[in-house]
Order: C-alpha cells, then sequence, then structure tokens
C-alpha cells in the first residue's frame, strides 16, 4: 500500500510542476531574481528539449552543452588557516561550465567571459547547436539562452530539466570543472 501511495504522490508532484510550468509566462526581458522557480516552458528563438532530446544530440556529438550553474565563491572572511574545499560540481559529461553566466544582469567582465566561452565552445561558429541547462527550475539556463540569442547564435536550445533530469535519466555525469576566466 506504501509504494502505491508513494507512486500516486510522485505522479501528483510531477502533474502540479507541469500545470505550473505551463502557467509560467515568458517574460519580455531577462530574469534577476529568485531564480529558483518554476521556468516558463517556452523561450523564443531557441528550442526547449526534453531529456529524451537532449541525450539524442549528446549522444551525437551534435551540440555544445554549456552549464551556467553558478560557482560559489570562497567566503571572504574565513578565519585564517580555515581550510576551503569547493563544493564538486558534476555535469553532463563533455559541458563547458561557465557559472555565473546566467544571472539576468551580468558584469562586464562577466558578459565577455561568456562571449569568450561560447566562441571557444563553438569554435567561432554561431551557426553551431548549443544547448543551455542548470538545473530543474532555474531561470539562469534560461537567462543565458536568450543572451546568446542576442549575441546571434542562431541554433539555441534550452534544457530546462537540466542536470535534475540527466541525473533522474541515469545519464552520465562527469565532475566538472568551471573555464577559466581572465586572470585565473
Amino acid at each position: 500500500m506504501r509504494s502505491v501511495a508513494r507512486i500516486a504522490f510522485a505522479l501528483l508532484t510531477f502533474a502540479i510542476a507541469a500545470y505550473a510550468q505551463e502557467q509560467v509566462p515568458e517574460p519580455d526581458s531577462y530574469r534577476t531574481d529568485n531564480y529558483r522557480a518554476p521556468v516558463p516552458a517556452t523561450l523564443k528563438g531557441a528550442r526547449v528539449l526534453g531529456t529524451v532530446e537532449a541525450e539524442a544530440l549528446w549522444r551525437a556529438g551534435a551540440a555544445a552543452f554549456i552549464d551556467v550553474l553558478p560557482h560559489p565563491p570562497k567566503p571572504p572572511n574565513l578565519p585564517p588557516g580555515t581550510v576551503w574545499r569547493e563544493a564538486p560540481r558534476s555535469n553532463i559529461s563533455g559541458s563547458v561550465w561557465l557559472p555565473d553566466t546566467g544571472y539576468g544582469e551580468l558584469a562586464v567582465v562577466t558578459e565577455d567571459y561568456l562571449k569568450r566561452g561560447l566562441a571557444r565552445a563553438t569554435g567561432g561558429d554561431s551557426a553551431k547547436q548549443l544547448v543551455f541547462y542548470c538545473q530543474a527550475n532555474c531561470w539562469m539556463s534560461w537567462n543565458a539562452a536568450r543572451r546568446a540569442l542576442t549575441y546571434g547564435y542562431a541554433n539555441v536550445a534550452w534544457y530546462p530539466e537540466g542536470t535534475d533530469g540527466w541525473r533522474e535519466a541515469d545519464l552520465p555525469m562527469a565532475d566538472a570543472h568551471a573555464e577559466p576566466r581572465a586572470g585565473d
């Protein structure tokens, strides 16, 4: 009986999440706060992918996958001698991790970092397929994909399920290392 209740609860949770996503309107601009919230089902000018479509592109090597999950900085006021260990990040194998590039407003240096990272990921080909992701219900990938469209990238896809959907499908993950920034 417990397993039936768990299945029913999971289905109800999924249905509520799907309904909420359908109800989120696509904004006219970038999302600048509350980044972990239900996202819209669309992104004008971009293709929205489910896990099956994202996996097919990944397996074919037909796209550059761009992870935009933020990178937590080292706390500035750690006592002397404190050992700092960064939280590990696993992402879709072969992805380029460009952390902090999905915020609604970017500093000039961060925007330059994003532009350089995309140019490297595409080999300078603005027609190369790009797939942006973060985690489920994360506006950062939506913002970054939208921004890539404004840079002239013509083949932009957004994978809103991100690493959560990928992990749930038991697809290959890898330890992530952020692309170096200027001065790193």
